[in-house]
């Protein structure tokens, strides 16, 4: 798959069936849609395009929001070149372009750029200034401008969009097992590690405190959580803990700490990929250190038994 981070120099693209949107999650309902645009491209001997945004749009338009996204950029091409798609271009989401007529949207990026001989789009799709343009407006021009629009079918599209909605509620309500079952892979997040209290070591369980890569990703619900971790390329059992530490400190400072079974290289500085696997408990503020090593204890008991299922 080839990369493109702006709409400059871009390759003539051979029959370009595009299909465009932020694919947050590339989750089940997207991979629907993603599978008709390679099958048709497939059956025109074309090339499958998406078009996706950078930063998300989110971002811009809504500033004082919390962005809250499933999957980071990379991990969304990784996801979009598993499904197939020959070619991503990254459209860098700036002022000027959110303010595009629909017509110039359609005139000036689509056409002019691309030279689709198909888009396949949603029918509530929406773009351009204040978002005015949609499907009847793209099916007004197709003729015109020599493409053909092709419309993904409703219910795929509410599926797909009640999908992410579903997604973000259940991960920050730390229900990672929904999750699992709409995006059809865990939930992941990638994090740096770095130095901690080691409080960890003297309860016989040594953590990796994470610092999270992408600051706009989702962080489960507070908890205790049945894990897998990566690191360089290897697969790891492991249990983790969002929250406060409220057994050991007052201070109302997050962590994400890891303890990784069977474990004990030196990774400090290393980017390790966290996979949500199931919430066990609640976060707890324990009588005692004695308390809360008796309930490590069984929480990796409890661990164990759910990683040896999968």
């Amino acid at each position: 798959m080839a990369i493109f981070k702006d709409t400059a120099n871009l390759p003539a693209f051979k029959n370009a069936v595009i299909t465009i949107g932020t694919f947050d999650g590339v989750h089940k309902g997207h991979k629907t849609i993603l599978n008709e645009v390679v099958t048709h491209a497939k059956n025109i001997h074309g090339e499958s395009i998406l078009l996706t945004f950078e930063p998300h749009p989110r971002k811009l338009l809504f500033p004082d929001q919390p962005l809250g996204i499933i999957t980071p950029l990379e991990q969304k091409l990784q996801l979009v070149t598993d499904a197939g798609i020959q070619h991503v271009v990254i459209v860098p989401f700036t002022k000027e372009f959110a303010n595009i007529s629909a017509h110039d949207y359609i005139e000036k990026f689509l056409v002019r750029i691309f030279h689709p001989h198909s888009i396949i789009i949603g029918y509530d799709h929406r773009f351009g200034h204040d978002r005015k343009g949609d499907i009847k407006l793209l099916e007004d021009y197709a003729s015109e401008y020599n493409y053909e629009l092709l419309e993904i079918p409703a219910q795929l599209i509410d599926e797909a969009a009640v999908s992410s909605t579903k997604i973000r509620k259940a991960i920050t309500e730390g229900r990672t097992e929904d999750a699992t079952q709409m995006l059809g892979r865990h939930y992941s997040l990638s994090g740096i590690v770095v130095h901690g209290n080691k409080l960890g070591r003297t309860l016989g369980y040594p953590t990796a405190n994470v610092h999270p890569v992408d600051a706009d990703q989702i962080i489960p619900a507070l908890g205790i959580y049945a894990m897998q971790v990566t690191h360089n390329g290897t697969k790891y059992g492991a249990m983790l803990s969002i929250g406060y530490n409220p057994t050991v400190t007052d201070k109302k400072e997050l962590r994400i700490e890891a303890n990784i079974f069977d474990f004990d290289k030196d990774i400090y500085g290393d980017t390790i990929e966290l996979l949500f696997v199931k919430k066990l408990r609640d976060e707890q503020k324990f009588n005692s250190l004695d308390e809360l090593k008796a309930q490590l204890h069984k929480d990796k008991e409890d661990t164990l038994s759910i990683i040896n299922g999968l």
